[in-house]
C-alpha cells in the first residue's frame, strides 16, 4: 500500500462511532439504497435517533428525489413514517444541511438539537462532519459510515470504484474550505499533505 493512502483514509473516513443523537441525518444517494436503508433502520431499532431527516433532491435520470425513494423504502422496511422529515431538494451536501435543517425546523425546535448521527457514504464521511459544522455549528457529531461497495472499508484502496471516491473526496476538501462551503474539524487530525 502506498505509504500516503492510510493517512488520506483516516482523514476522509474519520472513525467517529454513532451516538445516541436527537436527529438522524440520512444524506440522500442514488447508490446503495438498500444498504442504507438496512442501516438506517438498524440505528433506529437501537435508539440512535428518535427523529430522522432524509434529504435529496432529484439526480440526473432520476423521476423522484432521493430523500423520497429512501423515505418510502424505509417505511416499507418498518420505520414509522411519523419519525421522518423529508427534504426533497438538495442537490449537493450543503444544501442538504442549509434545507434540510430548514426543513426540520417546520417539525421541532432546531435550537433544541444538540446532536446529529450523520448518516452517508462511507468514503464521503469527513464532508458529511464538516458540512454539518460549518452550517449547523455547536453539535455533538457522530457517523454512520454506508459501504455499499461490497469490500471490507479496510481493503477500500483495492476496489476501483471505492478508491477513486476516496481519493476525489481527499482532493476537493481544500477548495471547499477556501470557499467557506464547509469548516475544518480539528478534533479529527489535520489533512495530511503530500510531501
Amino acid at each position: 500500500m502506498h505509504p500516503d493512502l492510510p493517512a488520506i483514509a483516516a482523514y476522509v473516513m474519520p472513525d467517529a462511532p454513532a451516538q445516541p443523537s436527537d436527529v438522524g441525518f440520512l444524506f440522500g444517494t442514488r447508490h446503495g439504497v438498500e444498504e442504507f436503508c438496512a442501516a438506517t433502520l438498524a440505528l433506529w431499532r437501537a435508539g440512535m435517533f428518535r427523529v430522522l431527516l432524509v434529504s435529496g433532491g432529484v439526480t440526473p435520470g432520476a423521476a423522484r428525489p432521493e430523500a423520497e425513494v429512501i423515505g418510502a423504502r424505509l417505511v416499507e422496511l418498518g420505520l414509522p413514517a411519523s419519525i421522518l422529515v423529508l427534504e426533497t431538494a438538495a442537490t449537493n451536501t450543503g444544501q442538504n444541511v442549509i434545507l434540510g435543517r430548514a426543513a426540520l425546523s417546520a417539525r421541532l425546535d432546531v435550537k433544541a438539537v444538540r446532536s446529529v448521527l450523520a448518516i452517508g457514504k462511507a468514503c464521503a464521511g469527513r464532508r458529511y462532519l464538516m458540512t454539518l459544522e460549518r452550517h449547523w455549528p455547536g453539535l455533538a457529531l457522530s457517523l454512520c459510515p454506508v459501504n455499499y461497495f461490497g469490500v471490507a472499508g479496510d481493503c477500500w484502496h483495492e476496489h476501483a470504484e471505492f478508491r477513486a471516491r476516496v481519493l476525489a473526496e481527499y482532493e476537493k476538501i481544500p477548495g471547499y474550505i477556501e470557499r467557506g462551503f464547509i469548516s475544518e474539524l480539528a478534533a479529527y487530525g489535520n489533512y495530511p499533505r503530500r510531501p
